[in-house]
């Protein structure tokens, strides 16, 4: 099966960044004018004709699956007024999709929580939206451009990746590789490093928060040891696919905001607002 059915959320870090907001709210929780991080988020795999959510995510963060399951008080006490078609975008968003939640005891590093939904996606391809990762353009969403990649290449993950500047790329992980025949923005991918040193760094191409990942990547994941500091990569288990020629990273078309920093998050705020 090659179509992309489901899209993974890794939600279950503690976003220690912004304490004290987020020690009672989950980070995915915070707005950007009215709407939450995790909406956005999940509207983007939505037009990507993806509907099955899988949230990975903890005990402390039932304020998510409360946002995508309908409130009848809230709803009686708006009807008929003016406030009532605001919700209307996340009422169709519960109608369309189905949601999956699988709780991820630990906090052990992306590739864990990826791991953590082996049993909810199954043997089939799947996306990964970390909401986080802000993306904005005016025609596909990123994960749309993702998709229509991977569709001519099934066999291969697809990571989205930008430009950073050198001085930033220990935030991330960074891929090395040759742009594929014909194109001017999707690379084999040769090498990935996860939050190198800028003076070892093999490019500034840095992966942010969007993946297509094939099913072999949950053996692959299942055979990882820990980092030294005990975390499971994903970039570890990306380079084991790409030493097998699995692996693209595409350069996407779009804005990337980064809110995973409160600096990226007022950014987004502000910039959004006049979109």
């Amino acid at each position: 099966m090659n179509k992309i059915r489901k899209c993974l959320f890794p939600v279950a870090g503690y976003g220690t960044r912004f304490l004290p907001a987020t020690k009672a709210i989950p980070k995915e929780m915070l707005p950007i004018g009215s709407k939450p991080l995790i909406q956005y988020a999940v509207e983007e795999a939505l037009s990507c004709n993806i509907s099955d959510m899988v949230i990975v995510t903890s005990k402390f963060k039932g304020a998510i699956r409360a946002h995508f399951e309908p409130n009848h008080e809230i709803e009686a006490s708006i009807r008929g007024s003016e406030k009532e078609k605001l919700l209307n975008p996340l009422n169709k968003i519960i109608d369309t999709c189905e949601f999956s939640y699988v709780e991820q005891p630990e906090m052990l590093g992306l590739g864990h929580a990826i791991s953590c939904g082996d049993q909810v996606i199954g043997d089939e391809p799947f996306a990964v939206l970390l909401p986080d990762d802000l993306c904005h353009n005016e025609g596909d969403s990123v994960l749309g451009q993702m998709k229509d990649i991977y569709e001519k290449n099934t066999e291969c993950c697809v990571v989205a990746i930008e430009e950073v500047p050198t001085e930033e790329v220990n935030k991330y992980g960074v891929i090395d590789g040759e742009l594929v025949s014909g194109s001017i923005n999707i690379y084999q991918v040769k090498n990935m490093v996860e939050k190198p040193d800028p003076a070892e760094a093999p490019t500034n191409l840095a992966i942010i928060g969007r993946y297509i990942l094939i099913p072999e990547i949950f053996e692959v994941l299942k055979d990882l040891r820990p980092d030294k500091n005990g975390e499971i990569q994903i970039t570890d288990a990306l380079m084991v696919l790409a030493k097998q020629g699995k692996v693209l990273a595409y350069k996407f078309q779009g804005t990337r905001f980064d809110c995973g920093s409160p600096k990226g998050f007022l950014r987004a705020t502000n910039e959004m607002s006049e979109l």
